[in-house]
């Protein structure tokens, strides 16, 4: 089992004033899983995806990942898990302007000092010319279209062979056309055997995974596997 997750919350203090964020979630995920979590606007799924991807620490219950109880861990373990293990892509990119597209890729490989340069450099760049860019990795990413530039995240997302893949709301800033060719990427990549959570508000880019998982007020009140989910290749209808 990658995560699991039992009788989660998540508050947060402000003076002496508590807001529940995540009330009591429980839920599994397993290696190779393709999982969509919906949830309007202060729902939770923000939050519960910052939990998973370690950059924000649970209140109350267990998260066990691959294998580990993390739920105690202090921010230098998470830190170094996040950076192993997870791979993020963001609805804004989140590259960095003013270097190339391959430098961009490899900014994760900086502090994993037991990675050949060389090796690495090769891997980024079969990574970029599979999502159809090895052609663009000396160009800045402001350069870049935005379908172009989160392919580019995926390609970063991916270079240190993550355990699992958040994508937070990816085709949100994208045109039909583009958010078509990511949501077929992330299609490839789970048929693969890559395990991705993503994040969307969107009902008809939660259908291209393989389960649903929606939230309501801090709570799972839904979660449904997709037996024949509507492959992106198909078309994507805003």
């Amino acid at each position: 089992m990658l995560i699991k997750i039992n009788d989660l919350t998540k508050d947060y203090i402000n003076d002496e004033l508590v807001t529940p964020a995540l009330r009591g979630v429980s839920f599994e995920i397993k290696q190779g899983e393709f999982v969509a979590v919906m949830g309007s606007s202060g729902s939770g799924k923000s939050t519960l995806m910052h939990i998973i991807g370690f950059l924000d620490k649970l209140t109350s219950g267990s998260y066990f990942f691959d294998g580990e109880d993390i739920s105690h861990f202090d921010d230098e373990k998470l830190a170094d898990i996040r950076n192993r293990k997870v791979g993020f892509i963001f609805q804004s990119y989140n590259l960095l302007p003013r270097i190339s597209v391959l430098d961009n890729v490899l900014l994760p490989t900086i502090y994993t000092q037991y990675l050949d340069k060389e090796e690495i450099k090769d891997k980024a760049i079969k990574l970029l010319d599979k999502v159809g860019l090895s052609h663009r990795m000396k160009h800045r990413s402001n350069q870049l279209s935005g379908g172009e530039q989160q392919r580019v995240a995926i390609v970063r997302a991916l270079i240190n062979d993550p355990r699992l893949i958040l994508a937070d709301e990816p085709t949100g800033n994208l045109d039909s056309k583009s958010g078509q060719e990511v949501m077929e990427i992330l299609q490839d990549l789970n048929e693969d055997g890559h395990a991705i959570l993503m994040v969307t508000h969107e009902k008809y880019v939660a259908e291209c995974a393989r389960r649903m998982l929606e939230l309501k007020d801090g709570k799972v009140v839904y979660d449904h596997r997709v037996d024949n989910r509507h492959l992106a290749k198909d078309g994507l209808e805003k």
